[in-house]
C-alpha cells in the first residue's frame, strides 16, 4: 500500500491571503514566508491518496485537487472517500469529472452525501444536466464496516464541533483522521494496532473549539500508539523543524508530496 499526502493544510491553506494580506505579521514562526522557499512549508487543503494492489481511494476531494492531481500525476482513482461536507474537505468534486467516465463510487455519511447532492446535484444526476464534462459520482453511505479492494474499510465517527457525520477512515493497516476534537471511546477502539496513523494537528498551543493542537495530537497518538503518525491539517503555527522537538517516537508532521508505504492485508 502506497500513501500519498497530496494535502495536510487547514482550510486557509498555508501560506494563507490573511497572513500576506497583513504582511506577514500574524505569521510568529515565519511559515508563510518560509513556503516560498521550502515546499515543505507549502500546504495544499487536506487529501490523501492510497494506492492498493487492486485499487486506488482518493480521501477528501479538496478545493485544491486540480492542482493536487497534476503535481502528482495521478492517473486514476476508482473511490473517493469523503471525511465530511466541509468545502475544504469536497470542494473539489467538480475536478473529478477526468476521473469519471463511468459513476466513482462516492462513499460517506448520509449527511454529506446530503450537502454533496446539495452543491453538486448534477454529479449525482447526470441525465439532467445539459452539456458535458461533468463528474459522475455512485453515492454509498458509509454507516458500517464495509470491503474495498480486497481490504477492509471502517468509517469512525469523530466530533468535529456541531457537525453531523464527520468520519475517519480506517483502511486495513492505515487511518485517515484529519478533523476532529474527540471521539468517543468506543470508536477510538478502531484506531488500535494501526501501522500507520493520518491526524488532525491543527496549530501549537492555542486551544480550538473543533479540532485537537499539538499537545492533544501527540497524547492522542501516544493512547492509539500506531507504528507510525503523520500530522495533517496544520496552520502556519506549526514549524515542521521548530516543533520537530514536541513530538514523540514515531511522529512527525507530513508534508504535501510525501509518499508513505504501508504493508497491505485484508482484515484487522
Amino acid at each position: 500500500m502506497q500513501v500519498t499526502f497530496l494535502g495536510t493544510g487547514t482550510s486557509h491553506g498555508v501560506p494563507s491571503i490573511d497572513c500576506m494580506l497583513s504582511g506577514y505579521t500574524r505569521c510568529r514562526k515565519g511559515v508563510c514566508k518560509a513556503a516560498a522557499t521550502d515546499p515543505k512549508h507549502a500546504r495544499t487543503r487536506c487529501s490523501l491518496l492510497v494506492e492498493c494492489a487492486r485499487g486506488t481511494a482518493l480521501l477528501d476531494v479538496s478545493m485544491d485537487f486540480r492542482v493536487q492531481a497534476l503535481r502528482e500525476r495521478i492517473k486514476r482513482i476508482d473511490a473517493a472517500l469523503v471525511t465530511h461536507r466541509h468545502m475544504d474537505h469536497m470542494g473539489g468534486i467538480p475536478d473529478l469529472r477526468s476521473y469519471t467516465p463511468e459513476p466513482l463510487p462516492f462513499y460517506a455519511s448520509q449527511e454529506t452525501i446530503d450537502e454533496a447532492r446539495r452543491a453538486y446535484g448534477y454529479a449525482f444526476d447526470p441525465e439532467a444536466f445539459v452539456g458535458g464534462g461533468i463528474t459522475r459520482l455512485a453515492p454509498h453511505v458509509a454507516d458500517c464496516p464495509f470491503e474495498l479492494f480486497g481490504l477492509q474499510v471502517t468509517p469512525v465517527p469523530v466530533e468535529h464541533g456541531v457537525l453531523k457525520g464527520c468520519l475517519g477512515w480506517r483502511i486495513g493497516p492505515m487511518a485517515y483522521v484529519p478533523d476532529l476534537k474527540r471521539a468517543a471511546p468506543e470508536h477510538l477502539a478502531l484506531l488500535h494496532g494501526l501501522d500507520l496513523l493520518v491526524l488532525d494537528c491543527l496549530r501549537d498551543e492555542r486551544p480550538h473549539p473543533t479540532h485537537v493542537i499539538l499537545p492533544e495530537s501527540v497524547a492522542l497518538c501516544r493512547e492509539l500508539a500506531p507504528k507510525q503518525c503523520w500530522f495533517v491539517h496544520m496552520c502556519h503555527d506549526i514549524h515542521y523543524q521548530l516543533d520537530a522537538t514536541k513530538l514523540g517516537p514515531g511522529m512527525g508532521f507530513a508534508y504535501d508530496g510525501l509518499v508513505v508505504e504501508v504493508r497491505e492485508y485484508g482484515s484487522q
